[in-house]
Protein backbone atom coordinates (compact mmCIF):
# COMPACT_ATOMS: atom_id res chain seq x y z
CA UNK A 1 0.00 0.00 0.00
CA UNK A 2 1.07 3.61 -0.50
CA UNK A 3 1.32 5.81 2.57
CA UNK A 4 2.62 9.22 3.64
CA UNK A 5 4.27 10.10 6.94
CA UNK A 6 2.30 13.10 8.18
CA UNK A 7 3.70 14.63 11.35
CA UNK A 8 2.02 17.07 13.72
CA UNK A 9 3.55 20.09 11.97
CA UNK A 10 2.13 19.00 8.62
CA UNK A 11 -1.30 18.38 10.11
CA UNK A 12 -1.23 21.83 11.70
CA UNK A 13 -0.67 23.37 8.26
CA UNK A 14 -3.33 21.24 6.55
CA UNK A 15 -6.23 23.03 4.91
CA UNK A 16 -9.11 22.55 2.50
CA UNK A 17 -9.06 24.14 -0.96
CA UNK A 18 -11.86 24.39 -3.53
CA UNK A 19 -10.34 24.06 -7.02
CA UNK A 20 -12.32 24.71 -10.23
CA UNK A 21 -9.57 23.05 -12.27
CA UNK A 22 -9.79 19.84 -10.23
CA UNK A 23 -13.57 19.87 -10.58
CA UNK A 24 -13.15 20.07 -14.36
CA UNK A 25 -10.52 17.30 -14.29
CA UNK A 26 -12.83 15.08 -12.26
CA UNK A 27 -15.67 15.76 -14.69
CA UNK A 28 -13.40 14.81 -17.59
CA UNK A 29 -12.61 11.54 -15.81
CA UNK A 30 -16.35 10.99 -15.31
CA UNK A 31 -17.05 11.65 -18.99
CA UNK A 32 -14.26 9.25 -19.92
CA UNK A 33 -15.40 6.33 -17.75
CA UNK A 34 -19.15 6.97 -18.09
CA UNK A 35 -20.03 5.32 -14.76
CA UNK A 36 -22.34 7.38 -12.53
CA UNK A 37 -22.16 7.41 -8.75
CA UNK A 38 -25.80 8.44 -8.22
CA UNK A 39 -28.89 9.44 -10.24
CA UNK A 40 -27.80 13.08 -10.45
CA UNK A 41 -24.53 12.07 -12.10
CA UNK A 42 -26.43 9.76 -14.44
CA UNK A 43 -28.55 12.69 -15.63
CA UNK A 44 -25.42 14.82 -16.08
CA UNK A 45 -23.74 12.09 -18.12
CA UNK A 46 -26.84 11.67 -20.26
CA UNK A 47 -26.75 15.38 -20.99
CA UNK A 48 -23.02 15.77 -21.71
CA UNK A 49 -21.39 12.45 -22.57
CA UNK A 50 -22.77 12.09 -26.12
CA UNK A 51 -21.06 15.35 -27.13
CA UNK A 52 -17.86 14.24 -25.42
CA UNK A 53 -17.86 10.93 -27.27
CA UNK A 54 -18.41 12.73 -30.57
CA UNK A 55 -15.48 15.00 -29.72
CA UNK A 56 -13.27 11.99 -28.99
CA UNK A 57 -14.32 10.22 -32.19
CA UNK A 58 -13.45 13.31 -34.20
CA UNK A 59 -10.02 13.68 -32.54
CA UNK A 60 -8.33 10.29 -32.03
CA UNK A 61 -5.20 11.95 -30.61
CA UNK A 62 -7.25 13.63 -27.86
CA UNK A 63 -9.03 10.35 -27.15
CA UNK A 64 -5.70 8.55 -26.83
CA UNK A 65 -4.37 11.34 -24.61
CA UNK A 66 -7.31 11.06 -22.23
CA UNK A 67 -7.12 7.28 -22.10
CA UNK A 68 -3.37 7.33 -21.44
CA UNK A 69 -3.29 10.33 -19.11
CA UNK A 70 -6.19 9.52 -16.80
CA UNK A 71 -5.15 6.00 -15.95
CA UNK A 72 -6.82 3.45 -13.72
CA UNK A 73 -4.03 3.53 -11.11
CA UNK A 74 -2.11 6.72 -11.88
CA UNK A 75 -2.75 10.01 -13.68
CA UNK A 76 -0.15 11.74 -15.80
CA UNK A 77 1.28 14.32 -13.39
CA UNK A 78 1.09 17.24 -15.81
CA UNK A 79 -2.69 16.75 -16.09
CA UNK A 80 -3.21 16.99 -12.32
CA UNK A 81 -1.02 19.81 -10.97
CA UNK A 82 -1.11 20.26 -7.22
CA UNK A 83 -3.92 22.71 -6.38
CA UNK A 84 -3.15 26.23 -5.20
CA UNK A 85 -5.63 28.14 -3.05
CA UNK A 86 -7.50 30.91 -4.85
CA UNK A 87 -6.47 29.89 -8.37
CA UNK A 88 -9.13 30.43 -11.05
CA UNK A 89 -9.85 27.79 -13.67
CA UNK A 90 -8.07 29.90 -16.27
CA UNK A 91 -4.97 30.22 -14.10
CA UNK A 92 -5.01 26.52 -13.34
CA UNK A 93 -5.33 25.35 -16.93
CA UNK A 94 -2.51 27.73 -17.89
CA UNK A 95 -0.21 25.59 -15.71
CA UNK A 96 -1.09 22.54 -17.84
CA UNK A 97 -0.59 24.48 -21.06
CA UNK A 98 2.87 25.62 -19.88
CA UNK A 99 4.14 22.03 -19.43
CA UNK A 100 7.25 21.22 -21.48
CA UNK A 101 6.44 18.59 -24.15
CA UNK A 102 9.21 16.28 -22.92
CA UNK A 103 7.73 16.36 -19.42
CA UNK A 104 4.25 15.61 -20.77
CA UNK A 105 5.52 12.59 -22.72
CA UNK A 106 7.45 11.30 -19.72
CA UNK A 107 4.39 11.64 -17.46
CA UNK A 108 2.22 9.78 -19.96
CA UNK A 109 4.76 6.95 -20.12
CA UNK A 110 4.52 6.60 -16.32
CA UNK A 111 0.70 6.63 -16.33
CA UNK A 112 0.80 3.89 -18.98
CA UNK A 113 2.84 1.71 -16.65
CA UNK A 114 6.28 2.49 -17.96
CA UNK A 115 5.80 0.96 -21.40
CA UNK A 116 6.58 2.68 -24.70
CA UNK A 117 4.54 5.74 -25.59
CA UNK A 118 2.19 5.14 -28.54
CA UNK A 119 3.54 6.75 -31.70
CA UNK A 120 0.46 8.99 -31.98
CA UNK A 121 1.39 10.62 -28.65
CA UNK A 122 5.00 11.30 -29.56
CA UNK A 123 4.30 14.94 -30.34
CA UNK A 124 4.92 18.40 -28.89
CA UNK A 125 1.33 19.72 -28.70
CA UNK A 126 0.11 17.40 -25.93
CA UNK A 127 -0.09 20.14 -23.23
CA UNK A 128 -2.01 22.42 -25.61
CA UNK A 129 -4.41 19.63 -26.57
CA UNK A 130 -5.01 18.73 -22.93
CA UNK A 131 -5.63 22.36 -21.97
CA UNK A 132 -8.02 22.89 -24.89
CA UNK A 133 -10.00 19.78 -23.98
CA UNK A 134 -10.30 20.86 -20.34
CA UNK A 135 -11.41 24.32 -21.45
CA UNK A 136 -14.16 22.71 -23.49
CA UNK A 137 -15.31 20.52 -20.60
CA UNK A 138 -15.28 23.55 -18.30
CA UNK A 139 -17.22 25.78 -20.71
CA UNK A 140 -19.83 23.23 -21.75
CA UNK A 141 -20.35 20.98 -18.74
CA UNK A 142 -19.02 22.60 -15.55
CA UNK A 143 -19.10 26.41 -15.68
CA UNK A 144 -22.89 26.66 -16.32
CA UNK A 145 -23.57 25.28 -12.83
CA UNK A 146 -20.29 26.14 -11.14
CA UNK A 147 -21.96 28.30 -8.50
CA UNK A 148 -24.10 25.34 -7.38
CA UNK A 149 -21.07 23.05 -7.42
CA UNK A 150 -19.02 25.59 -5.49
CA UNK A 151 -21.70 25.80 -2.76
CA UNK A 152 -21.70 22.01 -2.48
CA UNK A 153 -17.91 21.87 -2.20
CA UNK A 154 -17.80 24.67 0.36
CA UNK A 155 -20.51 22.92 2.38
CA UNK A 156 -18.42 19.75 2.42
CA UNK A 157 -15.47 21.77 3.71
CA UNK A 158 -17.62 23.21 6.49
CA UNK A 159 -18.84 19.75 7.48
CA UNK A 160 -15.35 18.24 7.57
CA UNK A 161 -13.91 21.21 9.42
CA UNK A 162 -16.57 20.65 12.07
CA UNK A 163 -15.60 16.99 12.09
CA UNK A 164 -12.01 18.00 12.88
CA UNK A 165 -13.24 19.88 15.93
CA UNK A 166 -15.31 16.89 17.08
CA UNK A 167 -12.94 14.01 16.45
CA UNK A 168 -9.59 15.37 15.29
CA UNK A 169 -7.82 15.07 11.95
CA UNK A 170 -7.69 11.28 12.10
CA UNK A 171 -11.47 10.99 11.81
CA UNK A 172 -11.46 13.23 8.73
CA UNK A 173 -8.54 11.54 6.99
CA UNK A 174 -10.09 8.14 7.68
CA UNK A 175 -13.19 8.97 5.66
CA UNK A 176 -11.93 10.92 2.64
CA UNK A 177 -12.20 8.25 -0.04
CA UNK A 178 -11.87 4.46 -0.53
CA UNK A 179 -8.30 3.34 0.11
CA UNK A 180 -7.49 6.35 2.28
CA UNK A 181 -7.30 5.87 6.04
CA UNK A 182 -5.31 6.96 9.06
CA UNK A 183 -3.01 4.10 10.13
CA UNK A 184 -1.71 5.70 13.31
CA UNK A 185 1.91 6.49 14.13
CA UNK A 186 1.79 9.53 11.80
CA UNK A 187 0.97 7.36 8.76
CA UNK A 188 -1.72 8.24 6.21
CA UNK A 189 -2.57 5.48 3.74
CA UNK A 190 -3.40 7.16 0.43
CA UNK A 191 -4.15 4.11 -1.72
CA UNK A 192 -3.73 0.34 -1.92
CA UNK A 193 -0.92 0.38 -4.47
CA UNK A 194 2.58 -0.81 -3.47
CA UNK A 195 4.29 2.58 -3.72
CA UNK A 196 7.15 3.57 -1.41
CA UNK A 197 6.25 5.83 1.54
CA UNK A 198 6.79 9.59 1.39
CA UNK A 199 7.82 11.80 4.29
CA UNK A 200 5.87 15.09 4.43
CA UNK A 201 7.73 16.81 7.26
CA UNK A 202 7.03 20.56 7.15
CA UNK A 203 5.01 20.34 3.92
CA UNK A 204 1.47 21.54 3.32
CA UNK A 205 -1.23 18.89 3.12
CA UNK A 206 -4.11 20.14 0.96
CA UNK A 207 -7.51 18.43 0.89
CA UNK A 208 -9.58 19.16 -2.23
CA UNK A 209 -13.24 18.11 -2.58
CA UNK A 210 -14.80 17.32 -5.96
CA UNK A 211 -18.43 16.44 -6.74
CA UNK A 212 -17.96 13.31 -8.97
CA UNK A 213 -18.38 10.41 -6.59
CA UNK A 214 -16.17 7.70 -8.11
CA UNK A 215 -13.02 9.70 -8.59
CA UNK A 216 -10.13 11.10 -6.60
CA UNK A 217 -6.35 11.19 -6.75
CA UNK A 218 -3.22 12.50 -5.07
CA UNK A 219 -0.71 15.04 -6.33
CA UNK A 220 2.42 16.74 -5.04
CA UNK A 221 5.10 19.30 -5.66
CA UNK A 222 8.01 18.08 -3.61
CA UNK A 223 8.83 19.05 -0.98
CA UNK A 224 6.41 21.92 -0.34
CA UNK A 225 2.89 20.74 -1.15
CA UNK A 226 0.91 17.49 -1.21
CA UNK A 227 -2.77 17.12 -2.07
CA UNK A 228 -5.52 14.54 -1.69
CA UNK A 229 -8.43 15.11 -4.08
CA UNK A 230 -11.52 13.34 -2.71
CA UNK A 231 -15.26 13.00 -3.51
CA UNK A 232 -17.40 15.26 -1.36
CA UNK A 233 -20.18 13.82 0.80
CA UNK A 234 -22.53 11.90 -1.45
CA UNK A 235 -25.83 13.36 -0.30
CA UNK A 236 -24.47 16.85 -0.92
CA UNK A 237 -23.55 16.08 -4.51
CA UNK A 238 -26.76 14.23 -5.35
CA UNK A 239 -29.74 16.56 -5.82
CA UNK A 240 -32.11 13.56 -5.78
CA UNK A 241 -30.94 12.66 -2.26
CA UNK A 242 -32.00 16.12 -1.07
CA UNK A 243 -35.41 16.25 -2.73
CA UNK A 244 -38.15 17.37 -0.32
CA UNK A 245 -41.31 15.21 -0.19
CA UNK A 246 -44.35 17.11 -1.48
CA UNK A 247 -46.38 16.49 1.68
CA UNK A 248 -43.64 17.84 3.94
CA UNK A 249 -43.14 20.85 1.68
CA UNK A 250 -46.85 21.62 1.79
CA UNK A 251 -46.86 21.41 5.59
CA UNK A 252 -43.75 23.47 6.37
CA UNK A 253 -43.10 25.35 3.16
CA UNK A 254 -40.49 24.10 0.65
CA UNK A 255 -37.55 26.11 2.02
CA UNK A 256 -38.10 25.16 5.66
CA UNK A 257 -38.81 21.53 4.73
CA UNK A 258 -35.51 21.46 2.84
CA UNK A 259 -33.65 22.52 5.98
CA UNK A 260 -35.38 19.87 8.10
CA UNK A 261 -34.77 17.17 5.47
CA UNK A 262 -31.04 17.96 5.35
CA UNK A 263 -30.61 17.73 9.12
CA UNK A 264 -30.54 13.95 9.20
CA UNK A 265 -26.92 14.51 10.20
CA UNK A 266 -25.61 17.56 12.04
CA UNK A 267 -24.90 20.72 10.03
CA UNK A 268 -23.94 24.26 10.89
CA UNK A 269 -25.82 27.33 9.67
CA UNK A 270 -23.11 28.14 7.12
CA UNK A 271 -23.17 24.54 5.93
CA UNK A 272 -26.93 24.80 5.33
CA UNK A 273 -26.47 28.10 3.50
CA UNK A 274 -23.93 26.46 1.21
CA UNK A 275 -26.06 23.42 0.43
CA UNK A 276 -29.44 25.10 0.01
CA UNK A 277 -28.38 28.36 -1.63
CA UNK A 278 -30.70 30.19 0.77
CA UNK A 279 -29.54 33.37 2.48
CA UNK A 280 -28.10 33.34 5.98
CA UNK A 281 -31.10 35.24 7.36
CA UNK A 282 -33.58 32.83 5.80
CA UNK A 283 -31.79 29.76 7.12
CA UNK A 284 -31.57 31.34 10.57
CA UNK A 285 -35.33 32.04 10.60
CA UNK A 286 -36.14 28.47 9.55
CA UNK A 287 -33.89 27.07 12.27
CA UNK A 288 -35.54 29.26 14.92
CA UNK A 289 -39.01 28.05 13.92
CA UNK A 290 -37.88 24.42 13.85
CA UNK A 291 -36.17 24.81 17.24
CA UNK A 292 -39.28 26.36 18.78
CA UNK A 293 -41.37 23.50 17.37
CA UNK A 294 -39.03 20.91 18.88
CA UNK A 295 -38.15 19.46 15.48
CA UNK A 296 -34.43 20.23 15.65
CA UNK A 297 -31.88 20.68 18.39
CA UNK A 298 -28.47 22.32 18.53
CA UNK A 299 -25.18 21.61 20.23
CA UNK A 300 -21.75 23.17 20.14
CA UNK A 301 -18.81 21.38 18.50
CA UNK A 302 -15.64 23.42 18.94
CA UNK A 303 -16.32 26.80 17.34
CA UNK A 304 -19.37 25.56 15.42
CA UNK A 305 -22.99 25.22 16.47
CA UNK A 306 -24.46 22.13 14.82
CA UNK A 307 -28.17 21.49 14.24
CA UNK A 308 -29.81 18.08 13.86
CA UNK A 309 -33.30 16.59 13.86
CA UNK A 310 -34.92 15.55 17.13
CA UNK A 311 -36.94 12.32 17.37
CA UNK A 312 -40.04 14.40 16.63
CA UNK A 313 -38.35 15.81 13.52
CA UNK A 314 -37.39 12.29 12.44
CA UNK A 315 -40.99 11.13 12.77
CA UNK A 316 -42.24 14.10 10.73
CA UNK A 317 -39.73 13.54 7.92
CA UNK A 318 -40.40 9.79 7.86
CA UNK A 319 -44.16 10.40 7.78
CA UNK A 320 -43.67 12.80 4.89
CA UNK A 321 -41.77 10.17 2.93
CA UNK A 322 -38.37 11.82 3.25
CA UNK A 323 -36.36 9.07 4.92
CA UNK A 324 -32.90 9.79 6.23
CA UNK A 325 -30.73 12.11 4.24
CA UNK A 326 -27.81 14.41 4.83
CA UNK A 327 -24.02 14.27 4.73
CA UNK A 328 -22.22 10.97 4.79
CA UNK A 329 -19.32 10.97 7.23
Amino acid sequence: MGWWEVNADTLARSRFVVSPLDEALACLKLLHCGVAGHPGERAWLDAHRPAHLRRMAADPVAALLVGAGLGREWNADFLTPTPVEGLSFEEGVARIRATHPDEARADLAVSLGGGPLPAALDRDDLPERAAALLEEVWAQAVRPDWERRRRILEADVVARTAQVSRGGWATVLDALRPGTRWLGDSRLQINLNPYPPRELSGAELILVPITPQRHGWVAWEEPERYAVVYPCSGALADDDARRVPAALGALLGPARATVLTLLGTPMSTSHLVGVTGQGLGSVGRHLRVLLDAGLVERRRAGRSVLYSRTPAGEVLVEAGGGGRTGCRD
